[in-house]
């Protein structure tokens, strides 16, 4: 496939996925499956993908702080329990050969069809914040998530923090962009340093969904996240299904 189509279908992927993650979420797991689809070895897709994540990740976290909604040091005492387990992650996935590893997203995939498809409940919260000591090793488990696929895995910290500490879901998406910015460095290094990130499609992949995302955040459409969420999960599904050999 010629670069100039390349870049061309990455942008187009990246927008889309912009608009996604505004209107309904989970725009990533288009973003990663495309990049093995043109061509890309899947350890090389893997690395590539965290760069339009770490800086949408970093534009979100000024966003909340210029908005004066910031718990700095919660976010850094949370961060650093998932740095262990991204970095395993990492090396780990760095491991699997590509048929694996395409399975693997394969069933990602699916499990996150039925995430989209299941009604979420969250409720408002009304009392204080709780602690609970099963927060550390869910952190470190999400972050071994992260650092091995990411796709996904801001659903993951939401439920966390919600469930386990019981917080509100404007403190809980504060803090889970902050926590995505904060593991996805070292992983993303580790991805640099073997060699694994073509830098090139993956600020193309960035452009588009930074575009994309300024510009659902200015629109407003009735009824546009249901029919967006329908259309992912038909998009998704075939996805996984080409991932699995299936088709």
């Amino acid at each position: 496939m010629p670069e100039y189509l390349q870049l061309l279908i990455l942008f187009g992927v990246g927008l889309l996925a912009g608009v996604i993650n505004v209107m309904a979420g989970g725009g990533s797991s288009l973003t990663l499956p495309a990049l093995i689809f043109i061509g890309l070895d899947s350890t090389v897709a893997n690395g590539t993908n965290r760069i339009g994540i770490l800086l949408q990740s970093v534009s979100a976290t000024l966003s909340y702080r210029k908005a004066k909604i910031s718990e700095l040091e919660k976010s850094i005492r949370l961060s650093l329990l998932t740095l262990p387990g991204a970095l395993l992650g990492a090396l780990i996935s760095l491991k699997i050969s590509n048929e694996w590893f395409d399975r693997i997203l394969g069933i990602v995939m699916i499990g996150i069809i039925v995430s989209m498809l299941v009604p979420q409940k969250f409720e408002v919260i009304t009392s204080g914040e709780k602690k609970s000591k099963l927060i550390y090793p869910v952190m470190f488990a999400i972050g071994f998530y992260g650092g091995f696929i990411q796709v996904g895995v801001g659903f993951l910290i939401m439920a966390a923090l919600y469930h386990l500490l019981r917080m509100d879901l404007i403190r809980v998406n504060m803090h889970k962009v902050f926590i995505t910015m904060l593991f996805t460095v070292p992983a993303l290094l580790i991805f640099i340093w073997t060699g694994n990130v073509n830098w090139v499609l993956g600020l193309c992949l960035a452009a588009g969904n930074s575009v994309g995302g300024w510009w659902a955040a200015r629109i407003s459409l009735k009824g546009g996240e249901k029919a967006v969420r329908y259309v992912m999960v038909v998009a998704i599904f075939i996805i996984a299904l080409k991932l699995l050999g299936v088709i």
